[in-house]
Order: C-alpha cells, then structure tokens, then sequence
C-alpha cells in the first residue's frame, strides 16, 4: 500500500492527541517528536523534516490550537495543511504550447520504467483528445526502440523512429517535423537512460534539448530510490531545467521518502505518479488527496473518479433496478465483479474510504485466488442456469465443480450467498415500499 509504513506511525502519533480535551504543549512536543521520527523512518530528506515539524509546532501552540474546543483535531488538521504544502499544494498540469506541437522530453536514470511511462503518459493524453507522437531516441539500449513500439502499438499511438545506428539529435530534430506534417500536437521524446554522473550523455541530452526547445522537461523517478531520487533530480534540473516530475512504483513505496521530500529540496511539482504496472495506471498527483491518505482521512474525490472512469453508469443503473426487484441473476454479479475489479486493488480502494486507517488494512486478507474461484464456478454454469439458479441440483452442482476446478461444497456455499442476497435486497424494497406508503421516506434508522 502507498505510504503504508509512513501512515501507520504518523496516524498513531496524531491518535494519541485526539481523545484530549486540552493540550499542553509537552502533550504536542511528544507527538512531534514521534512524527519526526517517523518521517526519517520514511526517508524524507533532513532538513525537510526539521523545518517541517519547527512549522507545524509553531501553528500548534498558537491560539488556533490552544483555544480550540478539539485541540487534537486542529492539530491534525495543521499537519495535514502542511504535508499538502511540502508536497506542492494543488496538481501541476502539463503545459501545452499556445501553438502545436507541445514538445514534451523525457529524461531520467536507467531502470526507472521510463520507457513504460512515455506510453503511460501518451495514453493519458490520447484520452484527453490530444494526438500524441512518440519518438524513438534510446539507440543504446538494445530492444529499445521494440519496447516503445509495442508499447505504442498498446495505446494506439504512433511511434517515429529511424533505427539505432543515428544519432539521437537527428532523430529528435526530425521527429519533429513528422509530427507537424501528420498533425500531431504532442510530441513525447523517449530518450536513453543515464546516470546523471556520465558527462558524455548528460551533454547529449542537452543537445537534444537544444534541438528540440521542450515545452515539458519530465523526470522520470523511481519512488522507491528514496533520497537519491532527490539528489539525481537536482542534477537533471541543473542540466536541462526539469519542468516537472513523475514518480514510478508508489503503489511499491511503503516509506514515501522521496514523494514527501522532492518538491521542497528541488522546487519541482509531482505531475504524475505511477501506481501499477498497467498502462492505465499513471495518475495526475494530487497533493491535497495524498496527504488526506497518508493521515486515513480517506481520498473520495479519487475513488469518485476511478468509479467514473471504469464503471459502466448505465450498467450499474440497470443492476440497481434489477436489484431492487429481485431480479438480477449471476450474469448480472459476474458483470459486477468485472467492473469492480478495473477499479484496482481492494486493499488500495478501502485506502481511500475516510476513517480506515493503515493498521487495518494491514491486517486485511484480500483473496484474489478466492474471486478467481468464484468466477470460475459463475463461468462454468450454462446461461440458462446463470438467469434461473433454482434449476441447479445436485448432478448440475457436480458438473459446474469439475468444470471450475473447484469442489462441490465451494458450489453450494456460492448458491447459498447469492439467494441469501436476493431475499435480503427483497427485504430492503418492501420495506422501502412501506414507509412510502406510510408517509415517510427511506428507511426508519435514516
């Protein structure tokens, strides 16, 4: 989970604070010390963390706090409103040229997905109705370009290459009058990952940077480098002007470090955050949101809009009517579960949900071997038995085991809770029908 080690310490340092009814201001010297020490846990750069808890101490003994009828909540609050800061605020979108193309380079250190990412970021901007172009200039390492290529061809965009026998600033200076001429209007060069301590292709890089006047510096970091993402991000910046940053593999980084500590040493916003291996899974970085998680204040808005991006509003609109008479069938729930599943990890949607912390979700077994056996067992009923389940005795209930590699009891359970959940949906409806009559609307306990 993102963060997961950084949120538990920090949200049962701030726990404490939160059942007292006055603070003193030893009660809020405790708990900075243990956030403090939580933070160099994660690996969030020193001074980072000095002049972080020295701003939160200050607004913490003032009079916001100290007269406030929930001190403890002031003071979480105080911490939330300064991990936002230290993280940049508000997103930072990428700037588009007032005339296309928007030239947008990539950059960054072997290893770090930066090849993966180019086609992340070119299928979120295909889906924002931009025309994307991707360029081929890694000529070193081999299978380069054929990784870019079927990465494109993934997204479905265009790659321009010319082989790796020329060189990179050639490539470069003549992606760009390809993608004038076939009316694209970004431009994404993938380039070489190098170390930022090899002069010789640091120097390239400006010249291909030379070359092609970028509207968008983007570094590529792997989140999971800690500190030393920071101290590489500095030395792109001197070299090339980083506009912005994408971290890769949050949703691999336990500690957080390089999140929390990058945008205060370098001065550089968080664009994006990679969160999967999947090509849809590169996210816009919302300070506000992250630092809501980090303190298990939940982030709702993001779990709105994964819903909006994957959910199906008509299908679920349909399953709900189906649901309240009673007449939704396993097909219905297979279609469910699908739809459930594009959303992510359950672990990271219940991530999300105001008021659950990290210590639970640690705890939470999340079987996906147990959603695969359920699929199995719903795939290897026949149609006629998936609308009418009533029909499945027990010849049906033996076939359907072998046919899902399951047993028959495994069946039987699944049969169970599906007619225990259209009887309790039944319920739900007459009662509601009910209260209607009676004058009243939804259910009493409302």
């Amino acid at each position: 989970m993102v963060f997961e080690s950084l949120s538990e310490k920090l949200q049962s340092a701030l726990g404490k604070l939160k059942g007292k009814g006055k603070l003193s201001e030893k009660d809020i010297d405790l708990a900075m010390r243990e956030v403090r020490l939580a933070l160099l846990e994660a690996d969030v750069n020193f001074k980072v963390v000095k002049d972080f808890i020295k701003k939160v101490k200050e607004r913490a003994i003032g009079n916001e706090v100290m007269q406030s009828l929930t001190p403890g909540q002031q003071v979480i609050k105080i911490v939330n409103d300064e991990l936002t800061k230290l993280m940049g605020e508000s997103d930072t979108k990428i700037e588009f040229a007032s005339s296309p193309p928007t030239v947008i380079l990539m950059c960054g250190l072997q290893g770090a997905g930066k090849t993966t990412t180019t086609g992340k970021l070119a299928y979120n901007l295909k889906k924002k109705n931009k025309r994307p172009l991707l360029v081929a200039c890694d000529v070193y390492r081999p299978a380069a370009i054929k990784q870019l290529e079927v990465v494109g061809e993934k997204v479905g965009v265009p790659v321009f290459s010319m082989g790796n026998k020329l060189n990179p600033v050639d490539i470069a200076k003549a992606s760009i009058e390809h993608g004038k001429k076939h009316g694209n209007d970004v431009i994404i060069v993938d380039t070489a990952g190098r170390l930022h301590i090899d002069e010789e292709l640091m120097d390239e890089i400006k010249n291909i940077h030379e070359a092609v006047n970028p509207n968008e510096v983007l570094l590529v970091l792997d989140a999971m480098t800690g500190q030393d993402a920071v101290n590489v991000a500095s030395s792109f910046d001197e070299m090339l002007g980083v506009t912005g940053i994408i971290l890769t593999k949050l949703d691999g980084d336990a500690r957080g470090g390089a999140a929390l500590s990058i945008r205060a040493v370098t001065n550089k916003p968080i664009k994006f955050v990679g969160m999967g291996e999947k090509l849809d899974q590169l996210e816009t970085f919302h300070p506000d949101r992250m630092a809501s998680r980090i303190l298990g204040m939940g982030d709702v808005l993001s779990l709105i809009e994964k819903a909006q991006a994957n959910i199906d509003a008509e299908k679920a609109m349909e399953l709900e009517k189906k649901m309240r008479s009673a007449n939704f069938t396993f097909d219905d729930f297979l279609d469910q579960m699908e739809q459930m599943r594009n959303l992510g990890p359950l672990d990271e949607l219940l991530g999300m949900m105001p008021g659950v912390n990290s210590k639970a979700l640690k705890g939470l077994d999340i079987n996906e071997k147990e959603i695969g056996r359920i699929e199995a067992i719903i795939k290897s009923m026949t149609k006629r038995e998936r609308e009418n389940p009533d029909i499945i005795d027990s010849s049906r209930r033996k076939r359907i085991a072998q046919g899902s590699g399951t047993s028959v009891p495994e069946v039987n359970k699944l049969l169970k809770q599906f007619k225990e959940t259209k009887k309790m949906m039944k319920r739900f409806t007459d009662m509601e029908k009910t209260m209607k009559k009676k004058g009243k609307f939804g259910f009493p306990f409302f």
